[in-house]
């Protein structure tokens, strides 16, 4: 629910924002309008918390209502966990470019900035729970309680990263990608295809729909085509179900990014955090073609690590797709995707490792 909501309010707010920027009185409409609905969720959220936690060992939270999770952990006496798939607190190393004294600064700034904000909401749940009022933003209490912040992406992402941290004393363990790779209905299938010619170039959508399923499935038809490449598509939330039958071309609703990727040349997606680390896994090289931040950030990553490149979906043509996988398919690329592959944390072993964090959490509860 949590999720849901987060997601809805900042689109509306943004679509909204776009259409109204230059009238002050109607933002300030659009703030009072959203804000009470954040508002409002954010009390059911603490309210659904504090009648589950009674008697848990542990409160594990993602990062979106982990501020909420963080006040009922601390009153109601709880371990708090979070878990985070890219390095959410002030560090040198997630912009690139930016002197790391810097790039500190401005992510302590942001947080700062940021709490007044936060505060009109904490600050009520936190009299329910018992709780002074709060004297700076979460994510410096729930540091300050020793709380577990885990990591769940690879050390190689962000060099420099485990050193600037170490100071935090197991704090903020890197765990890798947590990705279940489910079977789907489709996974024999696929398999098959692809085992009946060349390895194909894999283009998945994640939970994002294309604009229109037949021009993009034409782009990569013609794009595939030049290269004499076969494309393997996972449609995800968009619909392929109107377009032609191509010979070269495979079009699925799911399937398992762990089981598909290693069979392909090269994988294109959208750049979530758990794709990228498929990929990655994989061994092959990746295009990533963003539509939020967060992916464009993993992009960044993705071109340090020098196996593969990006750019935002919006500026995404046939000349530009054509060009960009005539770069990755080059040699060096493949050779750097499969040493790159070598250093990813294993899939079992990540999620061995959660629940070993975890647990060790939960006995010094008990203990305590």
């Amino acid at each position: 629910m949590w999720q849901d909501l987060n997601r809805d309010f900042w689109a509306r707010f943004l679509r909204k924002f776009w259409r109204n920027f230059w009238r002050v009185r109607d933002l300030v409409g659009l703030l009072r309008e959203e804000w009470h609905l954040f508002d409002q969720y954010w009390q059911e959220v603490s309210k659904t918390l504090t009648s589950l936690v009674d008697g848990a060992d542990v409160l594990f939270t993602g990062v979106i209502g982990e501020e909420a999770a963080g006040n009922v952990a601390e009153g109601c006496g709880i371990p708090l966990a979070m878990l985070h798939v890219f390095p959410l607190r002030p560090n040198g190393q997630l912009v690139p470019g930016l002197p790391p004294r810097l790039a500190r600064a401005m992510m302590r700034a942001s947080e700062w900035l940021s709490w007044p904000m936060m505060k009109r909401l904490e600050d009520p749940q936190r009299r329910e729970l018992g709780l002074p009022k709060s004297t700076g933003p979460s994510a410096w209490r729930v540091a300050a309680r020793g709380s577990l912040e885990i990591q769940a992406y690879d050390e190689i992402y962000f060099p420099g990263l485990a050193e600037e941290w170490a100071k935090w004393d197991g704090q903020r363990p890197f765990v890798g990608a947590l990705t279940l790779e489910l079977p789907t209905e489709t996974d024999d299938e696929v398999a098959a295809w692809i085992a009946a010619g060349t390895p194909p170039i894999c283009f998945g959508f994640g939970s994002m729909p294309v604009d229109s399923g037949a021009d993009t499935l034409a782009m990569i038809s013609a794009v595939c085509t030049e290269l004499g490449e076969r494309a393997l598509v996972c449609a995800g939330a968009s619909d392929f179900s109107d377009v032609p039958h191509l010979d070269h071309v495979k079009v699925v609703s799911t399937m398992n990014y762990g089981a598909a990727f290693p069979a392909c040349r090269a994988v294109v997606h959208h750049g979530g955090a758990g794709t990228t680390a498929a990929g990655l896994r994989a061994g092959v090289p990746t295009l990533i073609l963003s539509t939020d931040l967060d992916q464009t950030l993993w992009g960044a990553r993705i071109k340090r690590l020098k196996v593969g490149t990006a750019r935002r979906l919006s500026a995404t043509t046939q000349k530009t797709l054509l060009a960009d996988l005539r770069t990755i398919l080059e040699p060096e690329y493949s050779a750097r995707a499969r040493e790159v592959a070598t250093q990813m944390t294993k899939p079992a072993e990540s999620a061995a490792k959660t629940a070993d964090l975890l647990e060790k959490l939960a006995r010094l509860k008990r203990a305590g």
